[in-house]
């Protein structure tokens, strides 16, 4: 869409058809001058943006790193929460949860994911492993 825009004011100013007509020399090349002014302006900001995004990529994966490791690190005190299920829940219930997570977080499901994964993966499992042993054997 911001590129129909651009083509727009390029029209605009190559168009004999303007505001304050070209054919007065100076003063009929200022609204051409502005719609140019805006277009570059408009571009460098396009620029900018995505140099900002492109800094920030790195910075958000190592913040969702160090949230990961935040949020296992509360969430091991509550077993329920690990598994996503209410304190109140039943045995069939409990046992679901922990099935879906399990297979979800199995080591060998994320194999073909790189070593990264693997670990984190392997990490979460344990924590899985480790609630519903905790809500079992009370």
């Amino acid at each position: 869409m911001a590129w129909i825009w651009i083509i727009l004011a390029l029209l605009y100013i190559l168009s004999p058809y303007d505001l304050l007509p070209d054919f007065i020399p100076l003063r009929g090349w200022l609204d051409d001058l502005v719609v140019l002014m805006l277009i570059v302006r408009y571009v460098m900001r396009l620029r900018k943006a995505k140099q900002g995004e492109r800094q920030q990529r790195p910075q958000q994966e190592s913040n969702w790193h160090q949230r990961e490791d935040q949020k296992s690190e509360s969430e091991a005190e509550d077993p329920y929460r690990v598994l996503g299920i209410s304190p109140g829940a039943a045995k069939e219930e409990i046992q679901s949860a922990y099935r879906k997570l399990a297979s979800q977080y199995h080591p060998d499901k994320v194999a073909h994911l790189g070593a990264e994964f693997q670990q984190l993966a392997e990490k979460r499992f344990k924590e899985i492993q480790q609630a519903y042993e905790k809500i079992r054997n009370p």
